[in-house]
């Protein structure tokens, strides 16, 4: 065992875990704490079984409230910050002379780089790990916004917004959210809830932000001083220090009894888990419309004489129920009552998220909006609390991360032609609303599909 320091960790900066929490023992109370034992083990060894930076039993708090705060503040500043760049857009069509839907792929290739880059940073994760990934993520997103603030066309915006500030997101998005699951077993759904906040907190914060620099600097100004904003990820990745086990003469004994399956394997795994498979049908096609709405709110509401700041507002005040709503959202689905019907509840939340875009089709003043963003608000702080719980559920936690990557591939394709699609419709249509109708029925559909699939599957089993 190396040195303790005065953290609380060790001279190396990890934090030390019995070696007994990695040996196989059989549980007392059948297959659910078997699973919740397995869901302590990472399968991060080598081929030959020895262990690599293992995380051993979570702690379920400690230094882990610490990577729960971090991974709040890396969520806010990248899953939120796509859907802010609807403040600029009316900008970016001026300035490069563009049409809605030249303009909508900007925040769309950010978004679709964000999930798609899950095969790199994997790769990144384990030869790095999630903490030096994490900051490298901070630099190269820090770096994207700032060069596109001298960018010259619509095409330069692309690489610089969309390509490197979404992989940069990529980077530090993934692997806050799988070293959070690590931290935390028995407080899963309770972690889960209160790190999607962050999303939540970006979206109350970042357009209130983005909403002033663009009045006191410009499009430009503003894109570098979001920049600056965006190394705080760095910061963040500092503090996630990984779990790590003693080190052992002969490999430890897992729960199965044999050695660990080759991370190769992992989506070839995925692809023969059922559950896993009508999970991630279900949200590939509700991303090519749950992103829709945040992106064109704005340009919506100004469309029709509404005020920039006013405007604005609306996105603070769907992140501000989110942050309201989503701590004591994360305490009930924590209960025991709520095992096994995550999927259910993520489900109807779904369906309620997807008919509310209806509500834009009634007109674009304040009031029909606000009521808008507040059942919009309330449906998508559940759908965000439960993303990441139900694909716990629904696959071991050691083949979390094959399962992330491989689903965020899968989203990264709707996520690219959603916002584009939706642009030409504007171009075509001239009408906004038709794009909030569209939304709402494929995330009403994708939410239809998933209970039917699972109502199904438990069915089956039975």
């Amino acid at each position: 065992m190396t040195r303790a320091n005065g953290t609380g960790g060790t001279s190396d900066g990890f934090i030390p875990v019995p070696e007994a929490a990695l040996v196989h023992r059989e549980p007392a109370g059948g297959a659910e704490k078997a699973r919740e034992a397995e869901d302590r083990v990472s399968e991060h060894g080598s081929r030959r079984g020895e262990l690599v930076d293992l995380p051993g039993a979570a702690p379920d708090g400690g230094w882990g409230w610490v990577v729960l705060a971090a991974t709040i503040v890396v969520l806010a500043l990248t899953l939120a910050f796509p859907s802010c760049v609807g403040i600029f857009y009316t900008d970016l069509q001026n300035e490069f002379h563009a049409s809605n839907s030249e303009t909508s792929w900007v925040p769309s290739i950010m978004t679709s780089v964000l999930h798609a880059g899950g095969p790199i940073c994997s790769v990144l994760v384990e030869r790095l790990g999630c903490r030096a990934t994490v900051m490298l993520g901070g630099v190269l997103s820090g770096v994207g916004m700032a060069a596109s603030s001298f960018t010259q066309s619509i095409e330069q915006l692309y690489v610089t917004t969309g390509v490197i500030t979404g992989l940069g997101f990529c980077f530090s998005f993934q692997p806050a959210v799988t070293i959070l699951g690590h931290y935390f077993v028995r407080r899963r759904a309770f972690a889960n809830a209160l790190s999607s906040t962050g999303t939540a907190l970006g979206l109350c914060t970042l357009p209130i932000l983005g909403n002033y620099l663009h009045t006191e600097l410009g499009w430009r100004g503003s894109f570098l001083v979001l920049g600056a904003v965006l190394l705080n990820c760095c910061v963040c990745g500092a503090v996630m220090r990984p779990l790590r086990a003693p080190a052992r003469r002969s490999p430890p004994l897992f729960m199965n009894s044999g050695p660990l399956p080759p991370e190769e394997e992992g989506a070839r795994k995925l692809l023969h888990n059922p559950r896993y498979c009508a999970y991630a049908a279900g949200i590939t096609w509700m991303m090519l419309g749950f992103v829709v709405p945040l992106i064109y709110l704005v340009p919506y509401a100004t469309a029709y004489g509404m005020e920039q700041s006013r405007a604005a507002l609306l996105l603070s005040i769907l992140g501000l129920v989110n942050i309201v709503v989503r701590p004591p959202f994360g305490v009930i689905f924590g209960m025991p009552w709520f095992k096994g019907r995550h999927i259910y509840v993520f489900a109807w939340a779904l369906l309620v998220n997807g008919l509310s875009n209806g509500i834009c089709c009634v007109g674009p003043g304040f009031p029909v909006l606000l009521v808008y963003v507040i059942v919009y608000g309330l449906s998508m702080s559940v759908v965000g609390s439960l993303m990441f719980t139900v694909l716990m559920d629904v696959v071991e936690m050691s083949r979390f991360p094959s399962a992330l990557g491989l689903l965020a591939i899968m989203e990264s394709v709707t996520l690219l032609i959603g916002p584009p699609l939706a642009g030409v419709l504007i171009d075509w249509t001239g009408q906004y609303f038709y794009v909030f109708f569209a939304s709402s029925a494929v995330v009403a559909s994708s939410a239809v599909f998933l209970m039917v699939a699972f109502y199904w599957l438990d069915t089956k089993e039975r």
